[in-house]
């Protein structure tokens, strides 16, 4: 999983940034995470049911209908992995433990 920048911005007791956020749950945006043509997912046909396309062909990760990304396993803000870690794509790999993309994700998710 990621690196820890310190005990209270464990990626591994968190997964925040893994859950689309609620604004967009409530504007019934269900696209999150982008996937990028030079994302590894792309190359991977055994993820290929892990990979949704908008109504303008663009790929992103599947989302369950509570908004958390398929590839989320465990429990937000108390432990989490993701199960495409190695093949996650590009917006994933952006958020890093304790910058300003990461605190905003875990506010909107109630993730002290």
């Amino acid at each position: 999983m990621k690196r820890k920048a310190s005990a209270e911005l464990d990626c591994r007791r968190c997964g925040a940034c893994c859950v689309n956020p609620p604004p967009n749950r409530e504007a019934e945006f269900p696209w999150w995470v982008e996937i990028s043509d030079g994302d590894a997912i792309r190359q991977n046909a055994a993820l290929a049911s892990l990979v949704i396309h908008d109504p303008d062909g663009v790929p992103h990760l599947r989302l369950l209908p509570n908004g958390r990304c398929v590839a989320l396993r465990g429990t937000p803000g108390r432990l989490t992995t993701c199960s495409i870690y190695d093949d996650r794509p590009s917006p994933c790999r952006t958020v890093q433990p304790g910058d300003e993309m990461c605190k905003l994700y875990r506010f909107a998710h109630g993730v002290a």
